[in-house]
């Protein structure tokens, strides 16, 4: 695992031991920056279910103002910490260790808005829906927020309507895909 591109561009990166992360590969990850690439200039990334905190640190290198890392897992947090250090994009980020629903409301409550929020839970945690939710409701979003959740490629996301978001963009690979969210336009 590395960073493809920008000023920490060909850096490895370590991983979290053991099989509790799934890390985007690099071809997805590429695929993923290529279509986010106009937006990541100068952006406020929220890394969500951070894991080893490639997809932060990739957004870090390619230029984004800042990142915040939310993960629950310690050693993974450990992880996200040292890739920074490795890659000197520490001064831009903020880990914050927890749940990501445990997290979120603190965010809030700084009022903050984020230009993009990637996020990548246990796919079968059934996880998606309620941070959708909390997202959707919150000031960490507004209608120029793009939110990208990867997903199971089988992933129901008919819910999204009833709580203000909509899909507006999917690319699908294999067996997962990255789904491009927004407040739909329609209102709630």
């Amino acid at each position: 695992m590395r960073v493809i591109a920008g000023k920490a561009g060909r850096l490895l990166l370590k991983s979290v031991p053991g099989y509790t992360t799934r890390p985007t590969t690099d071809k997805y990850k590429e695929t993923l920056f290529n279509i986010l690439a106009p937006y990541i200039p100068g952006a406020r990334f929220l890394d969500l279910f951070a894991g080893s905190g490639a997809i932060g640190i990739e957004a870090l290198s390619r230029g984004a103002a800042a990142c915040v890392f939310v993960e629950k897992d310690m050693r993974a947090v450990k992880v996200i910490r040292e890739n920074l250090a490795h890659t000197k994009l520490d001064a831009d980020a903020r880990v914050m260790p927890g749940d990501v629903l445990a997290v979120l409301p603190g965010l809030d409550r700084e009022g903050k808005c984020f230009d993009i929020i990637f996020m990548d839970p246990p796919y079968a945690a059934g996880r998606y829906e309620g941070t959708l939710s909390f997202l959707a409701s919150s000031s960490l979003i507004d209608e120029d927020t793009i939110i990208v959740a990867e997903a199971a490629d089988d992933l129901d996301l008919s819910f999204l309507a009833g709580i203000g978001l909509a899909e507006y963009r999917r690319k699908e690979y294999k067996t997962n895909m990255h789904v491009f969210i927004r407040r739909s336009t329609n209102g709630r």
